[in-house]
């Protein structure tokens, strides 16, 4: 028997924590077009005095996104910081191994904080692991955050930055457990070199917050035992452990697909469990929260860029990850930002990767228009609306059956207040592709407030993608919501991105 409505209620007074802003926070690596043909691009007509994209930069500030975790990824296991400053003529052009292309260092550290200030975003500063250690990353932290009179910090001041950049979350190298990564480390060499590395980057400046590698994802043999492990060495001197995780509908399999949000709850709830435990064995009381700093759909590509690495290496800045995404694709993401909301109290930072042409809401053609992938608004939507506090809600709500996953909620939601603004903001996806599913809202302690806006992301074209000439994902808006004794009731349309926001009464 299929049950008709799902049921959330609300009470103002009952909220699981304050939304950290970081949590729509992105990435941006030295991997295909994301810098070099994505932020930087001179000659183009867009360019401005530094050749960096006004109208790509002009859809990041839409995009509100506080913190850019940079310089990578893959990418920062064999990076040497110090090719990237001083004068661009006399950095070296490097082998860049892990995404087989060459790296001209056209752009580096200071130019990226320059375009982050333009942007409004912080930097999310990932240190080299890998290929380096301790001495690196203490380097790079003193030429960044030292105020002056000290060799690298004046050396700051004389390639044009004396003020200090003032970095103040670090990541402790990049996915550390996986056997791609180069400098791949067992679970004790790698908790011991990331302690070891905190400890002395927190003696240089003992704000700054560091972030220790979790698995790369949560289909790793050794999750999460590899949590558990580095944290035994890491617990005293981090702040955050890292979480990463990529989904994608290889099989064709939609319904299920869309399932695969219930996954990164899981994969939450698993690693917050671990944290508690390590805390507990520690006798500790500093609790650990957690960094997803890398998120997104990304599977489409996989065999061209797979050709391009391995048939076509030692490019400057080829296509790669460039994918397309669909309508099913933006639901995911919109599903994926509930569940980062709803872990609020303990998801603080959260990275979607990544923010131009690599696996990300923003494409840019070389010689023409930036635009708007169908993933940029449930993003878009969130980051402007999902600021402030994440209440508790209880759902109730019918199950749609998976191959995959058995029988899930159709509809999963989250809620976030604005005090200080009087509004209430409820994201919803009714992920069923076969019925409308009518959701009844019980408010309580919101009774002045009224429905100011409900914005819709819907098409009948599951596999429908947006392009430079044509947007054919886009929000809408509907006004049939209906005032009930409950409270209200919302007909969700099948397959459909919500947002319903409250406005108190003046």
């Amino acid at each position: 028997m299929h049950q008709k409505t799902a049921v959330m209620t609300l009470d103002r007074d009952v909220s699981l924590a304050p939304v950290d802003p970081r949590l729509f926070g992105s990435f941006l690596e030295h991997l295909g077009r994301a810098i070099y043909g994505g932020i930087y691009c001179p000659g183009h007509p867009c360019a401005d005095e530094q050749g960096f994209r006004k109208d790509v930069l002009s859809l990041v500030r839409e995009l509100r996104v506080p913190l850019v975790r940079y310089p990578g990824g893959n990418f920062v296991s064999t990076f040497r910081w110090e090719d990237s400053i001083g004068p661009v003529k006399q950095r070296p052009k490097r082998l860049e191994l892990a995404w087989r292309s060459i790296e001209e260092n056209r752009i580096g550290l200071d130019e990226f904080s320059d375009w982050a200030k333009k942007a409004g975003s912080e930097i999310l500063m990932t240190v080299n692991l890998g290929s380096r250690g301790l001495e690196a990353a203490c380097d790079l932290l003193e030429y960044c955050n030292f105020p002056g009179g000290t060799y690298l910090s004046d050396l700051r001041a004389q390639n044009g930055h004396k003020a200090p950049h003032n970095i103040k979350v670090w990541c402790l190298g990049n996915e550390m457990d996986g056997e791609w990564q180069f400098g791949h480390k067992t679970m004790d060499e790698y908790g011991r070199l990331a302690a070891e590395t905190a400890k002395a980057m927190k003696q240089i400046d003992p704000t700054i917050e560091l972030i220790s590698c979790g698995s790369s994802n949560d289909r790793m043999p050794t999750f999460p035992q590899w949590e558990a492990t580095t944290l035994e060495h890491t617990y005293d001197f981090v702040d955050y452990v890292s979480l990463h995780q990529y989904y994608g509908n290889e099989r064709g399999d939609t319904q299920d697909f869309l399932a695969r949000s219930d996954d990164m709850d899981q994969f939450i709830r698993t690693v917050i469990a671990t944290c508690d435990f390590v805390q507990a064995k520690k006798r500790g009381t500093k609790q650990i929260n957690l960094s997803f700093d890398e998120w997104n759909v990304w599977f489409h590509n996989t065999a061209s860029d797979n050709d391009t690495m391995q048939n076509r290496p030692w490019q400057t800045a080829p296509a790669l990850l460039e994918d397309h995404y669909t309508f099913e694709d933006a639901l995911l993401v919109g599903e994926m930002l509930i569940t980062l909301l709803c872990h609020a109290d303990r998801v603080k930072i959260a990275c979607l990767a990544q923010l131009v042409n690599v696996i990300a809401p923003i494409m840019a053609d070389e010689n023409g228009p930036a635009w708007r992938q169908t993933i940029f608004y449930p993003f878009l939507h969130a980051s402007l609306y999902g600021r402030g506090t994440a209440l508790l809600p209880l759902l109730s709500a019918p199950k749609v059956e998976t191959s995959g996953h058995g029988a899930v909620d159709a509809v999963v939601a989250a809620a976030v207040k604005d005090e200080a603004a009087g509004t209430l903001t409820i994201f919803a996806v009714n992920r069923d592709l076969q019925h409308d599913i009518p959701l009844t809202l019980r408010l309580r302690g919101f009774a002045e407030s009224e429905i100011a806006e409900w914005i819709v992301l819907e098409n009948g074209d599951l596999k429908a993608e947006n392009s430079a000439a044509k947007e054919a994902v886009r929000p809408a808006h509907r006004s049939d919501a209906v005032r009930s004794e409950d409270g209200w009731l919302l007909p969700l349309h099948k397959a459909s991105w919500n947002v319903i926001r409250f406005q108190k009464k003046r």
